[in-house]
């Protein structure tokens, strides 16, 4: 799509990425508990090879939390016990900041990865599913909406 950056930055912080960085094999990673849809939560492990090029993404389902809003991002049921069995997958992983290629993959017809956009004149880069992270240019990965 014209406009849509070969690679964005994806920085570790203590808010809503908390897990970004380097696997013990090299790979980069990107691993959240806040994505949803609207009847769903889900833990996705985002990798990239070490030049940042999509490598896959593991998709564990969880029970969404029944006083949750629609449209808003939460754990889901058991996540931190999935988020701790894929950071042992990783093996001796290094938090920092990674420069990867976007993507969008379906996983039993839901939509993950990184969804490019331009609305109202304005591009971004949005994380699937449940839009919770918005990344804007220059894709250096130091703001982001929520």
């Amino acid at each position: 799509m014209p406009g849509a950056p070969n690679r964005i930055t994806i920085r570790p912080d203590d808010y809503h990425v908390p897990y970004a960085g380097t696997a013990g094999d090299g790979r980069k990673f990107f691993l959240s508990d806040e994505l949803y849809t609207a009847d769903a939560s889900y833990v996705g492990l985002f990798l990239w090879t070490a030049d940042g090029a999509f490598d896959s993404v593991q998709v564990d389902s969880l029970t969404r939390p029944s006083n949750v809003p629609p449209g808003q991002a939460a754990p889901g049921v058991d996540g931190d016990e999935v988020v701790q069995t894929r950071l042992k997958q990783l093996g001796k992983y290094v938090l920092e900041p990674i420069e990867v290629a976007p993507f969008l993959r379906t996983v039993d017809g839901v939509e993950f990865g990184w969804r490019f956009e331009v609305f109202e004149g304005t591009a971004t880069v949005n994380i699937e599913p449940g839009d919770f992270i918005c990344y804007y240019e220059p894709w250096d990965g130091y703001e982001y909406d929520t």
